[in-house]
């Protein structure tokens, strides 16, 4: 119970408002792609609309499934409402007060379809459908059609950009995105053409008495007094939802003038550079607002670490971290009360800091000309090898001799790797550390870094045959492979930036190669690994290791011929075919 609890406080400690936007508007685009594909079945007729409307509505309407659904859209809307309050730099892109502007105009121009359509069932029990509300759309108020159109596409684009925002950093988006701009073009065509379709053969169809008089009943389209009942609701209900945008404007008129009363503080940059802002500002805040160059790879939402600030001087008078900035903090392993967050510090009095990851200076169009290659998150495998014996190889050989040898042993394991789908991505002196999973999902990462430790055997078992002659004892090695997320992207200074990966994995498979020694073996696999490869769990035998830097021992696999792990791999596979 203890622990279930405190993974509940930590997930709760971690969860910021962008991820709780972030899953309410993900509901809300599934509520609107489903909705927008039952309007394309207007391009086949009107029974087609009415066919599956039906299932729409039975999903969409079961109990538990509509609570969450309007849930999420009241929490998506004063969400919006409360941006529109909170965010005072719309610098980081143009498109991003785009969003808030076609997301907050949503609810004006949808309230009188969902008063119409939904409290005209709760209060009247109207059975509005697509034949009544085409007519009313071609027929009777031909207006609310441009009104209509406007909504689906603002709503649309709301959402796409909302999804791009989230998937722009995926690992899979470059590989997605020319299939997800066609879906993004096509649906709201294909349900704007159905609309279209279905409205011009209701048009023609009410022209006859008997359609009229089997699809215009009073328990189908009410009363005149029962629409004028809600005509008024939804006027209130628009008169209240623009108080409330008013009043977050006000709220932001009262903070400038309440922050202008309580008077400028200054900030120093520990550069010889001092700028005065008003109280509240966060730092990263008064950064942007007076053009200062300031890391935030995240765009100031506490998703990384990377605006971080050493506060000079006295903390104690600083205002406590909130809960969010707390959590980021403890992840990066910081317990130092001088280390803040820039973008959650609001500082009330003078403060003197530095940075302390320098910004990245390099023009927009150096940034923009690999953007994958940024921050990004995923989930890879770590191979780490290393050389035994390279000290006394070097102790007894001419240095250009040892060289050739390392590099001999370099190019068999860069082989094995290439060859089984990794990448060998960093060279330390006589070890590397291979990559897996860039191209390939996880499952198949795991089976391909045991291949490629089963090739590095065979590989060097010809090396040393083929320098026997050279060789008073045969090279010796140890590998350590772990899998999880990891952050990869360029990291360096000018010319001297290289691609690689960053995180717990990488460093855990480095610590377990280095077990290798002790347990007198050619190598060591995480648990994580077999599991995830689908390995049986009687593969290989099992022990639990201590990892330093971690506080429980970790359950790993002892490998002593890495040779049998190509045949254990390829027996998994035929198994499960």
């Amino acid at each position: 119970m203890a622990t279930a609890a405190a993974s509940i406080s930590e997930l709760v400690r971690g969860t910021s408002v962008r991820q709780v936007r972030l899953v309410c508007g993900v509901i809300l685009f599934c509520y609107v792609i489903s909705h927008f594909l039952n309007h394309a079945l207007g391009n086949i007729s009107v029974e087609a609309m009415e066919a599956g409307v039906y299932y729409h509505t039975v999903f969409w309407q079961f109990l538990p499934v509509s609570i969450v659904f309007y849930t999420a859209a009241l929490t998506h809307m004063g969400l919006g409402i409360y941006a529109l309050y909170q965010r005072r730099q719309f610098r980081w892109r143009t498109i991003e007060p785009l969003q808030l502007v076609l997301g907050l105009s949503i609810p004006a121009l949808i309230m009188a379809h969902v008063v119409g359509v939904r409290l005209g069932y709760t209060l009247y029990d109207h059975q509005k459908l697509y034949p009544q509300e085409l007519y009313l759309f071609f027929v009777a108020a031909p207006g609310r059609l441009w009104q209509m159109t406007i909504l689906l596409l603002i709503a649309w684009v709301h959402g796409c950009i909302g999804i791009y925002f989230w998937l722009r950093l995926k690992p899979f988006f470059t590989r997605a995105a020319p299939y997800l701009l066609a879906a993004a073009v096509l649906v709201p065509t294909l349900s704007l053409l159905g609309i279209y379709q279905g409205g011009r053969s209701v048009a023609i169809e009410a022209d006859d008495g008997e359609w009229r008089t089997h699809n215009l009943t009073r328990r189908q389209v009410g009363t005149v007094a029962e629409g004028n009942t809600l005509d008024r609701i939804t006027g209130a209900f628009t008169i209240t939802y623009f108080g409330l945008l008013g009043l977050a404007l006000a709220a932001r008129g009262v903070r400038a003038w309440r922050e202008r009363r309580g008077g400028m503080i200054a900030l120093s940059y520990g550069n010889g550079r001092t700028v005065r802002v008003p109280k509240g500002l966060s730092v990263l805040e008064a950064s942007l607002r007076h053009n200062l160059p300031h890391a935030s790879v995240c765009g100031g939402r506490a998703r990384c670490s990377t605006c971080r600030i050493r506060v000079i001087g006295d903390h104690g008078v600083l205002p406590e971290p909130s809960q969010r900035e707390a959590f980021v903090l403890t992840r990066v392993g910081t317990n130092d009360p001088s280390i803040r967050l820039a973008c959650q510090l609001r500082p009330t009095s003078d403060l003197s800091f530095f940075q302390l990851f320098t910004p990245q200076t390099s023009s927009a169009n150096a940034q923009a000309s690999a953007p994958a290659r940024i921050g990004q998150e995923r989930y890879l495998v770590s191979l780490f090898v290393d050389m035994r014996g390279s000290t006394q190889l070097a102790e007894k050989r001419l240095p250009f001799d040892t060289v050739f040898i390392v590099n001999r042993f370099l190019g068999a394991v860069s082989q094995a790797v290439i060859e089984n789908g990794g990448q060998p991505n960093q060279f330390v002196g006589d070890g590397m550390l291979a990559l897996f999973g860039l191209t390939a999902d996880p499952q198949t990462a795991c089976r391909q870094a045991l291949k490629a430790a089963s090739g590095i055997a065979t590989h060097i078992d010809e090396l040393n045959q083929l320098l026997s002659h050279d060789l008073r004892q045969p090279i010796r090695f140890g590998i350590g492979i772990h899998g999880g997320e990891v952050i990869i992207g360029d990291i360096g200074y000018r010319d001297h930036i290289v691609f690689t990966a960053l995180g717990d994995a990488v460093n855990v498979a480095a610590r377990l190669q280095d077990m290798t020694k002790t347990l007198a073996c050619e190598a060591i696999v995480s648990d994580e690994i077999r599991r995830t490869a689908g390995l049986a769990d009687d593969t290989l035998p099992q022990q639990e290791v201590a990892i330093r830097g971690r506080d429980e021992p970790m359950a790993v696999r002892v490998v002593a011929d890495a040779r049998e792990l190509a045949e254990l791999v390829d027996r998994t596979e035929r198994v499960a075919a």
